[in-house]
């Protein structure tokens, strides 16, 4: 007998979009808020989508949904897809979507990992007028509950989806000029942001786990301000692994400091339902952090 042909299936995008939905509100009634949909027509594209390709996509309980290994393999094409459907749509009708987006990001992301994204956003968008906070988390957080940022990236601790859509996750390291800011006996200098800040937060608790003395030696909100001090030799200081620059070194448990935990970058949005400009740079970021490793939520 001939072999049977494989079924051909076609994705439709709806159910698609309600799929990432759920899976970054981890809630079917909040998603449905999201896309102006009751919480039962939510229900039905997960199941429409589910028999599409033949796979269970959440677990559900009475209080959790959270994403099966197939719900985790499909977001991330599932945000490529709908990134890709907005920048044709985007070229094709929208190429005159106007507007502006007001988004916010903690200075050293944003130096790092969002130049790129933002400028395939602008290119996709000439006509939208994007304007971009750099600032500490607790003061992004204040701009957006004053509304006056309608996206911001966000570092926070391991969480749920209470606060924002986690879309990467930092390994910290200890970093310093030479061992020569390290006085023997003395307590370790540290150049951090002001608190609140997670990477201080990390840091000092992490000394206080294995009692090591420790002091504040040099405090700047921004991250140029807290290298030129470390190139000082004023300190040490944790910084996401990525971001540690090639003229300053690494100290680890030879050197007597702990590790450090991750930290969680997060997506917030001011409110359920965004403008037509602000969830395309929603979707632009989440697909583009998933593209480059991101972890999921």
């Amino acid at each position: 007998m001939p072999s049977q042909k494989p079924r051909l299936v076609n994705l439709e995008l709806d159910l698609l979009r309600a799929f990432v939905a759920v899976a970054e509100a981890r809630s079917f009634t909040r998603a449905g808020a999201r896309l102006g949909r009751t919480q039962s027509t939510v229900s039905l594209q997960i199941k429409r989508l589910e028999e599409s390709v033949n796979a269970e996509l959440f677990s559900r309980d009475p209080r959790n949904v959270t994403l099966t290994v197939h719900g985790e393999a499909l977001l991330v094409q599932a945000r490529r897809l709908l990134r890709l459907n907005d920048e044709i749509i985007g070229e094709m009708f929208e190429h005159s979507l106007e507007g502006e987006v007001r988004f916010g990001a903690p200075e050293d992301f944003a130096t790092t990992h969002l130049p790129g994204i933002l400028g395939d956003y602008a290119r996709a968008y000439p006509h939208v007028s994007l304007s971009v906070t750099c600032d500490l988390t607790l003061r992004l957080m204040d701009k957006m509950s004053q509304g006056e940022l309608d996206l911001a990236l966000i570092k926070r601790e391991p969480m749920g989806a209470e606060l924002g859509v986690r879309v990467w996750r930092e390994e910290l390291v200890w970093v310093g000029a030479g061992e020569d800011v390290l006085p023997a006996g003395a307590p370790v200098p540290l150049v951090v942001a002001p608190a609140p800040c997670v990477y201080r937060k990390r840091a000092t608790a992490a000394l206080d786990a294995v009692q090591r003395p420790w002091r504040i030696a040099y405090t700047s909100p921004s991250l140029a301000g807290q290298q030129a001090a470390l190139r000082a030799g004023l300190g040490v200081t944790a910084l996401p692994s990525e971001m540690v620059p090639d003229d300053l070194i690494r100290f680890g448990v030879d050197h007597g400091f702990p590790a450090l935990a991750e930290i969680e970058i997060a997506l917030v949005r001011a409110s359920k339902t965004l403008p037509v400009a602000a969830e395309r740079l929603a979707n632009f970021i989440l697909a583009s952090l998933d593209a480059a490793g991101a972890h999921e939520t």
